[in-house]
């Protein structure tokens, strides 16, 4: 289970000011990245001490290379317990446990709202695939459990949190 002192959710759908990265945002994902982020991005969901959990990504990079992974968790002790769970097989239990078509339109629905944000007059590549940038089954928790902490309807990511070490 999630600590309850850990991430305040947002909606993925809702943009509001508090979004904006702030100074001390982006300097905390320099830090954890080991680089400054080649991408814009929203925090949409902070922790009790105002600190990133999620970050939503935009479509492109900087350089308008696709990204496919929309939302990130970026909290070092959550992004460590998800491993955890990887580690233990956490992906073939995930598989195994949820529904093939509510996975499926989970998928659909984070593709869609990813690519809504793309500019309507943009060409060139885009990103492509669903929750992590896969089209089907499980490719990574974090990225599951990110969606849902955002708001995102993922039965993966629910799953996360009910497993969670």
């Amino acid at each position: 289970m999630v600590p309850t002192d850990s991430p305040t959710a947002g909606s993925p759908a809702a943009d509001s000011p508090d979004d904006s990265p702030n100074d001390r945002d982006v300097a905390a994902l320099t830090q954890l990245l080991g680089r400054v982020p080649r991408a814009g991005f929203e925090v949409v969901v902070r922790n009790a001490q105002g600190d990133p959990v999620v970050i939503r990504n935009a479509p492109l990079l900087d350089d308008g290379t696709p990204m496919p992974t929309r939302y990130w968790l970026v909290d070092p002790k959550l992004s460590l317990q998800v491993a955890r769970l990887e580690s233990a097989g956490g992906v073939r239990a995930a598989e195994a446990a949820v529904a093939p078509g509510a996975l499926g339109s989970a998928h659909e629905r984070y593709a869609r709202e990813r690519d809504a944000a793309l500019a309507s007059d943009h060409v060139g590549p885009r990103p492509s695939g669903g929750v992590g940038g896969t089209g089907r089954g499980v490719k990574c928790l974090h990225a599951h459990f990110a969606y849902h902490l955002a708001g995102g309807d993922d039965p993966v990511g629910r799953w996360v949190e009910q497993n969670l070490p």
